[in-house]
C-alpha cells in the first residue's frame, strides 16, 4: 500500500476517532455542567465600551443563563486524550499503533501546548464568569488580562519558532520565502492577538464551532500537501471533535463553547498557520474571523470618532440578527462563506 494512502487513512481514522470520543464524553460533560449549574448568572447587558446592548438584549433573553458554558472542554480534552492514548499505544510492538501516533516534537508539540495552555486560561475565565466574580462585565478575567496572557503564550511560541526551530521567513504564495529575521517574533504575537480578536464569532449556536471546524480542516489539507502528516492529523482531530460539539450545539444549544474553547482554538490555529508557513493565507481561510473582528473594530472607531454606528449591532452576526435574519440563516450562510473562502485560501497556498 502506498505510503500516502496509509497517511491519509491515519488522518481520517484519527479524525473519526476524535468525533466518537467527544460524542461519547458529551453525556458525562452535560451531566456535570447541569448538575452544578455552570452557567453565567446574568445576561451581558453592556458592550466593551460600556454602552447598553439594545439589540443584543432584544434577541438574547434571560433563558440563555440556563445554558452552561465550558463546551470547549469537549474539544480540547478529546484532542488531548486522543493524542496521549495513541502515544501510549505506539509503545507496543503493533506497527499500526505506531503509525497512528501523532505526537511529534517537530509538528504537534507546539500546537498542543498552545491549545492546552490557552484553553486553561479560558477555563479560568469561564469559572470566574459562572461564579460572577471578576471586574469584567458579567464576571471573568478583564480583557486586558486575557490579552496579556495570550501575548505571553504568543511570546513563548515566537521564541521557540525563531530561536529553537530557526524560523525567520514567511512564505508568499507564488513568490517564495521572504526573510524577516527578528521581526518574526512580533509578527507571531500580533497574529495570535488578531486571531483571538476573531473569537467574537462565537455568538450564535453553532456559528463559532462551524467556522473553526472549516478553518482547521483547510489547514489539515495544507499540512497534508506539505507532508506534515502528524500536523494534518492534529488539525483533523480538532475538526472531528468540533463536529461532535456541533452535534449537540445545533439550536437549542446544550452548552456554549466558552472562553476555554475559543481561546484554545485561536492560539492553536495561530501556531498551525506558522508551522505550515501559511500565515499570509490565514486571513483568507479565516475570513469569517476577519470580518467579525473587523466589524467590532470599525463599530468602536465609528462611535468614538463619528458618534454614530456603522452596524446596527456588532459583531457582524448580531447586525444581521438586528435586521431580522433568523439565527439559523445567519449561521448556515456564514458557514457557506467560510467553506468558499477556505477553498480559495487553500488554492492560493498551494501555488507555493
Amino acid at each position: 500500500m502506498p505510503e500516502i494512502t496509509i497517511d491519509v487513512i491515519k488522518i481520517f481514522t484519527l479524525g473519526a476517532a476524535a468525533f466518537i470520543l467527544a460524542f461519547w464524553l458529551t453525556p458525562l460533560l452535560t451531566l456535570f455542567l447541569y448538575k452544578y449549574k455552570l452557567w453565567r448568572k446574568e445576561v451581558r447587558t453592556k458592550s466593551i465600551d460600556g454602552r447598553e446592548l439594545v439589540f443584543f438584549k432584544k434577541f438574547h433573553s434571560e433563558k440563555e443563563i440556563h445554558v452552561p458554558r465550558f463546551g470547549g472542554l469537549l474539544i480540547w480534552l478529546s484532542t488531548l486524550i486522543l493524542v496521549f492514548i495513541f502515544f501510549l499505544l505506539s509503545k507496543t510492538n503493533i506497527w499500526w499503533f505506531k503509525k497512528l501516533n501523532l505526537l511529534s516534537r517537530s509538528q504537534t508539540w507546539l500546537p498542543l501546548f498552545a491549545l492546552v495552555s490557552a484553553s486553561l486560561v479560558g477555563l479560568l475565565d469561564d469559572i470566574l464568569q459562572v461564579m460572577g466574580k471578576g471586574k469584567y462585565i458579567g464576571g471573568g478575567l478583564k480583557l486586558k488580562y486575557r490579552l496579556l496572557l495570550v501575548t505571553l503564550i504568543g511570546l513563548i511560541g515566537a521564541w521557540w519558532f525563531y530561536y529553537k526551530l530557526g524560523y525567520s521567513t514567511i512564505h508568499v504564495p507564488g513568490n517564495g520565502d521572504f526573510f524577516i529575521d527578528i521581526w518574526y517574533v512580533p509578527l507571531f504575537v500580533l497574529v495570535m492577538l488578531a486571531v483571538y480578536s476573531g473569537g467574537v464569532i462565537d455568538g450564535l449556536d453553532g456559528l463559532g464551532g462551524g467556522a473553526f471546524g472549516i478553518i482547521f480542516a483547510a489547514f489539515g489539507g495544507i499540512a497534508l500537501f506539505r507532508n506534515q502528516i502528524d500536523l494534518a492529523a492534529f488539525c483533523i482531530v480538532i475538526a472531528g471533535a468540533i463536529l461532535a460539539f456541533l452535534w449537540f450545539n445545533i439550536p437549542p444549544a446544550r452548552f456554549y463553547m466558552g472562553e476555554t474553547g475559543i481561546l484554545g482554538l485561536c492560539c492553536a490555529l495561530t501556531v498551525v498557520a506558522f508551522l505550515t508557513d501559511s500565515v499570509l493565507v490565514l486571513p483568507v481561510i479565516g475570513f469569517l474571523l476577519v470580518i467579525e473582528s473587523g466589524s467590532v473594530i470599525l463599530q468602536l472607531l465609528s462611535k468614538k470618532l463619528r458618534a454614530r454606528k456603522i452596524f446596527l449591532a456588532a459583531p457582524l452576526h448580531h447586525h444581521f440578527e438586528a435586521k431580522g435574519w433568523p439565527h439559523y440563516k445567519i449561521t448556515m450562510r456564514f458557514w457557506v462563506i467560510g467553506v468558499v473562502m477556505a477553498l480559495i485560501g487553500l488554492a492560493i497556498r498551494l501555488l507555493g
